[in-house]
Order: structure tokens, then sequence, then C-alpha cells
């Protein structure tokens, strides 16, 4: 029996087994080949941050890692970067990410955050996924890149298949990639003859300047950021008002103090981690984690999820606790892979229920089992039905 069994119906119940068992599990992946999982706190920060734990496939001993591959301009990435590489590319693309830059968009966030809320009748049932946790972020983050409207809908589509496949069409992903790359070909085209004030536009002028930003790594930044950008925040919405849905005095005291929603945040990050597990890692010589070794060029699995749900770093962690602290939970990840939309992602997430909450002083999740996406390294809702009532003017 693979220890990590039952990981995708039950995962807090599995990773509560696994970390009392042991801290490093030798497991079996969706794909049939092997990984190391590391699950406790510890030893999970611990191994975000080592620098012999790398992320460049290069590394990985033929046979152990059979990964979903990208096309080689959409995987010149940061999630398959070190230094010097990681650090010159996550220098360019950074400035996209700066505190002042993300406080320009609260405003912008805000209004589409309304904009949705006003589509919807002044009580019912609504798909708060379908309807707000997941327009949201992507409209964000492609008038971050520049992204006309009409593409929006496609890149949606594309990106919900790539996060969790359908085992009943195999060759969905392969074509959400194909088209992805056509797209964002023809796009660096159109933004080259006609450069505007958006993101991409200025990753292109930077490659221009002669600042050793390569074609493939130029494109893969852009799929990067509008896959990133979108997968973690609808999945951090929609957990986050999932959390408080379930938990109706937690909800109450946020209501009671909504200027403590900043902090609310944190913990429906630590709570209901939106990526589960951290990118895959490679050693690049054994290396010995919690007294156990594990061999040069194998798979390593870190899980965030696990870690925050540690109770030797999070006391009763199973329990949503607004007024805990939250500090140094691992949602987001730790070290120089860092996540680097992070400042946005926790920004949309803070304004989107706080304008949800605003508008709904009845809010309610409705009958019917919830449905998770079918992936271990993505942890979101495939959708949230509730029902809800306007406050009346």
């Amino acid at each position: 029996m693979d220890p990590a069994d039952g990981l995708l119906e039950h995962p807090y119940d599995v990773y509560r087994r696994l970390r009392e068992t042991a801290p490093v599990h030798r497991i079996t992946g969706p794909d049939g080949t092997p990984a190391w999982l590391v699950t406790r706190y510890e030893d999970a920060r611990a191994a975000l941050a080592d620098p012999r734990l790398s992320l460049d496939k290069r590394h990985a001993t033929a046979g152990t890692y059979q990964g979903f591959s990208l096309p080689p301009a959409l995987d010149a990435n940061l999630l398959n970067m070190d230094p010097p590489d990681h650090t010159r590319v996550r220098r360019l693309v950074g400035r996209a990410f700066t505190p002042r830059r993300i406080e320009r968009l609260r405003a912008p966030i805000r209004e589409t955050a309304d904009r949705l809320l006003d589509a919807l009748g002044a009580e019912g049932t609504a798909d708060l996924v379908a309807a707000y946790a997941a327009p949201l972020p992507i409209t964000v983050i492609c008038d971050l890149l520049g992204i006309p409207e009409g593409a929006r809908r496609d890149f949606r589509e594309w990106t919900d298949t790539l996060i969790a496949p359908d085992p009943a069409h195999p060759g969905a992903a392969k074509e959400a990639v194909v088209a992805m790359l056509g797209f964002f070909t023809r796009l660096l085209a159109d933004k080259r003859a006609e450069p505007a004030d958006d993101l991409l536009s200025d990753l292109i002028a930077v490659r221009e300047e002669g600042d050793r930003l390569s074609e493939d790594e130029l494109m893969s930044l852009a799929f990067l950021i509008l896959f990133a950008g979108y997968e973690n925040t609808v999945q951090l919405i929609g957990n986050a008002v999932l959390a408080l849905l379930q938990h109706p005095v937690q909800l109450a005291a946020l209501r009671r103090d909504p200027g403590q929603v900043a902090l609310a945040v944190e913990e429906f990050a630590r709570f209901e981690t939106p990526g589960s597990l951290a990118i895959r890692r490679f050693p690049v010589e054994d290396v010995t984690i919690a007294g156990v070794t594990v061999p040069a060029g194998e798979t390593v699995w870190v899980s965030l999820a696990s870690a925050n749900r540690d109770p030797a770093r999070f006391p009763d962690p199973d329990r949503l606790d607004l007024a805990r602290d939250t500090s140094g939970h691992l949602a987001l990840g730790h070290g120089i892979h860092y996540c680097l939309g992070a400042p946005l992602a926790r920004a949309e997430t803070e304004i989107a229920v706080a304008a949800l909450l605003e508008r709904f002083p009845v809010l309610a999740l409705a009958d019917g089992d919830l449905r998770w996406r079918r992936s271990l390294r993505a942890r979101g809702l495939v959708a949230l039905p509730v029902t809800y009532a306007r406050k009346s003017s």
C-alpha cells in the first residue's frame, strides 16, 4: 500500500497520518513514478530554502520524473530555473509586483469585484467560482499583461484544463498548451508593433534593450504570470469564502470587524492552502532531509498544505482561527522561490472577500456536495454554490 493512498479524497487525514509516522515518505506519484514527500513544517521550510534542491529538470535522474512537458517556448520560466538565471529573470519581472504598483491596482480590483457582484441578482443562488472567484483574477492578470478582453474566456478554459486535466480527454492539456503558445506568439508580435502601457510591452522593451531576456524566457514569463496569477488566486478566493461559510462564528467576527480581513487572508491561506505541493525539486547531490537520505536526481515534493497543518508549528491546526498568529506560514512558499505574485494574490483576496461580505449580509452554502479539483498540487473547488441576499438600499 502506498503511504499517500487517499490523498486526493482526504488530504488532511492522510497528511496527519504521514506527519505522525515519519517526516519524509517514499510515495508513488499520479504518473506512476516515485517521489519523496516532505510533510513536517520545519523540514519543509528548510527544504524550500535548500540550494541543493534544484528546480531545473536537467538534474532529474532519467525515469524518476515524468511531469507534464511544456514546449521550450513556455518551459523557460522561473519554476524551472536556479540561480543565476532565476535571479536575473526574477529581477526583470519583479517590477510588476512592487508594493507601489500593487497599491495602484487596488482601486481597479475593487471596481472589477463590484461589477461582478452587480451582475448577480438581488437574491437567489449562484456559483461563486464561476461568477466571482474565477473572473476576478483572470480580469486583473489579463489587464496587467495587456491581453485583449476577447481572449479571456479562452485563457480561463485553457488554464483550467492545465490545472486539473480530465482523464477522459487525455489530449486536452496538450491542445491547451498549443493554443496558448499560438496566442502568445501572435500577441507578442502585436505588442512589438504597437507597444502599450502593460507588462508585456515593458518586458519586450527590456529584452530589446539587451538585458539578456531570451525569446523563450519572454514567452515563458508571459505564460507563467498568467497561469500562476490566475490559478493561485481563484483557489485562494474560493477557499477563503468556503472556510468562512463553514465557520459561522469566524464569519460573524469578520463581519463585525471587516478591518481584519487582510489578517484573515493569511489564515485562509494557511488553513486551505491553494497550492498543496510546492513545485518539484531535484537534489544535485545526495541530500539528507530529517535523517532520510534522498539520492541525487530523484523527485522531492514539499507539502505546503501538510506543513501549514503541522501542530508543532500551528497549535490546533485543523481549526480556522482568524485571530491566529500565522507568521511563517508556507502557503506562498519560502526562500528565493517565494511566490512573486504574493502581494497581488493577497490584495485580490482581501478585496474580494471584503466586497462580498459588504454586499451580501445573507450568504450561505447551497445544498449539495462540494467538488474539489482532482489534483494533488492544486487545492481548489470546481464550484461553490451559495444562496445569498443583497443588502437593501
